[in-house]
């Protein structure tokens, strides 16, 4: 099973022009050059990747690292909420 950080990077492999040395945990999504319509748009990917739901406001994030906490955080949010209706 790949972790986060890992299906991010072939996220962003898959829809940027980046080379893989390039995405690191610090790396800032500033430095990438992704302007907020950049950021929107993959943050749609991210949710069709992980099956998870990204609150807008909530997606506050200046590194990959922080990509991958809020992604990990919210699969985890959403599992414990989809398991408490079952």
């Amino acid at each position: 099973m790949s972790t986060t950080l890992e299906r991010l990077k072939q996220l962003f492999l898959a829809h940027f022009d980046y080379k893989i040395e390039q995405l690191t945990a610090t790396t800032t999504l500033e430095n990438l050059g992704l302007d907020s319509l950049d950021i929107i748009d993959f943050m749609l990917d991210i949710e069709n990747e992980f099956n998870i739901r990204i609150p807008d406001q909530e997606f506050r994030v200046r590194t990959i690292q922080d990509m991958v906490d809020a992604v990990d955080r919210f699969i985890s949010e959403q599992n414990i909420g989809s398991s408490s209706h079952d």
